[in-house]
């Protein structure tokens, strides 16, 4: 149980399931159906990343050897971020423009990661996201959320599957074709950063999922929910 800080300095108790995994394992989709199907609240905490880097490219804080860190997690601090899920999908807004189809581009994406390694922008966006959690449940998908985010989460899941399977996952939601090399690159920089890497909490439950159709990975997160409350009940 993830004790959430409110007005007064009290301090309640909030439900979380976190989904930690690499780029393409489904976790978001994941996350999603999971919290459809519990009544929760879905968070995708890469789009709190993306849209750093999306205001990194704006406003020239970032370059493709350089990212001015403390200049970037000012700007989004300062920034007014809302996201909402419409028609099956997250959409967000940016001091009230909508950026959702700006934070998929491949500009962002080549950025994301390097701006995401950033110990300024890290320690900003993960206060950020623990504001997030309220008096309904909530469930997020990232690299750092059962490890960092909410370390005291009710559940973890790491989300993997080989490189192959998360290439054509990424390809098919993308509509474009994403190479493995590229999941590669990806992995290897969110895996090598000082600062909160891509890891497996030691006391996640990891699913490799390439035999896995989506609906049966969020099957097997409600179901691991529920044991996990049956234990606690014990």
């Amino acid at each position: 149980m993830t004790q959430a800080r409110v007005e007064g300095g009290a301090a309640r108790s909030v439900e979380v399931i976190a989904i930690d995994g690499p780029a393409g394992s489904g976790k978001s989709t994941t996350a999603q159906g999971v919290a459809r199907a519990l009544g929760f609240t879905h968070v995708e905490s890469g789009a709190w990343y993306r849209a750093a880097a999306l205001l990194a490219l704006r406003r020239g804080l970032a370059s493709e050897s350089t990212v001015d860190g403390p200049a970037v997690a000012h700007a989004f601090e300062t920034c007014l971020m809302e996201a909402a899920e419409a028609r099956g999908t997250c959409q967000i807004r940016l001091d009230g423009e909508d950026v959702s189809a700006a934070l998929r581009s491949p500009e962002v994406a080549a950025l994301v990661s390097r701006v995401a390694a950033e110990p300024a922008v890290r320690h900003v966006v993960t206060e950020r996201l623990r504001s997030l959690a309220g008096g309904l449940g909530l469930v997020m998908d990232g690299r750092d959320i059962g490890s960092v985010v909410f370390p005291e989460a009710r559940l973890k899941v790491f989300l993997d599957a080989s490189v192959e399977e998360r290439a054509r996952r990424r390809s098919a939601g993308d509509g474009r074709d994403v190479a493995p090399a590229t999941l590669d690159r990806r992995d290897a920089l969110d895996r090598g950063r000082a600062v909160a890497p891509l890891a497996v909490a030691p006391d996640a439950e990891l699913i490799v999922a390439d035999d896995l159709t989506l609906p049966q990975q969020v099957e097997l997160v409600v179901r691991l929910y529920h044991e996990a409350l049956t234990q606690r009940r014990a």
